[in-house]
């Protein structure tokens, strides 16, 4: 099948379009932009500025994708919005490029699903496999593991962590880093176990998850700091990667605090 561009849609002079792309009415392209073979882009979208977008994605109508930062400190620097292949970006779905201040480029992995009003803020870089449910917002700088779940409008503030295989309740607002295979939830969020649903369901072995859960139980215990915690637990298990994956989060410097149950508050 050929690439087929509708007559009302404008294609930029410059645009680069792979095999089999679609690009639908009254759709706008940008002179920068590439588009991968079998990309289909819907009616009433745009797509702009210094823009990569790989193989079989699928664009609904007002998505809008490559526009400037919403970046008071943004200066017109030529950053990039790359965006992995397979993924499903639906309506009102708003992605911004990069910025001097993060790395100049936003970068997004492959086969994730945006929902409606989905928002991926500048400088943000999402792994493979993402869900961001209806109106889930993401600050300027946050990072999302593979297979991370964000709920319908959760809010994650800039620069915060979120690991893969955790899960973000609907309507949470989350201010602190969330550690990989955590699941979190509330207003202002804190951790309230792990995603055990989600990590069943993607084939983890059952002596994984009660690994997981025992090392859970001893990070976030009452005695000792956090940290001396973490280093125990870290030399216990060793041996299960999961664990370690958590260990090693919780070791790496982060620009905010981490998202703790409530009476763990401080430790």
């Amino acid at each position: 099948m050929a690439t087929r561009i509708h007559a009302t849609a404008i294609v930029e002079d410059g645009a680069s379009l792979g095999e089999n792309v679609a690009v639908g009415a009254y759709s706008c392209v940008g002179a920068d932009v590439e588009l991968g073979d079998g990309v289909e882009v819907d009616s009433h979208v745009v797509v702009a500025g210094a823009t990569r977008v790989g193989q079989d994605c699928r664009m609904f109508p007002f998505a809008s994708i490559g526009k400037p930062p919403q970046d008071l400190k943004y200066r017109g620097e030529p950053s990039r919005l790359e965006i992995g292949a397979n993924n499903t970006i639906r309506e009102y779905v708003t992605m911004n490029p990069g910025t001097e201040h993060g790395g100049m480029v936003t970068r997004v992995g492959s086969g994730c699903m945006f929902m409606m009003g989905a928002h991926v803020a500048h400088d943000c870089i999402i792994g493979d496999g993402v869900i961001m449910a209806n109106y889930a917002s993401l600050g300027g700088h946050v990072h999302v593991g593979e297979h991370a779940i964000i709920g319908g409008l959760a809010a994650i503030h800039q620069f915060v962590r979120i690991g893969p295989h955790a899960i973000i309740g609907g309507m949470s607002g989350v201010e602190h880093d969330v550690i990989p295979y955590g699941s979190v939830m509330g207003d202002r969020a804190a951790l309230c176990g792990l995603n055990v649903t989600g990590l069943k369901r993607r084939g983890f072995s059952r002596d994984s998850i009660r690994r997981m859960r025992e090392a859970y139980r001893q990070l976030f215990a009452s005695r000792g700091t956090l940290k001396q915690r973490v280093a125990q637990v870290g030399a216990t298990f060793s041996e299960t990667p999961e664990v370690v994956d958590i260990v090693n989060f919780l070791a790496a410097e982060s620009v905010r605090s981490f998202c703790l149950p409530r009476e763990g508050r401080g430790s």
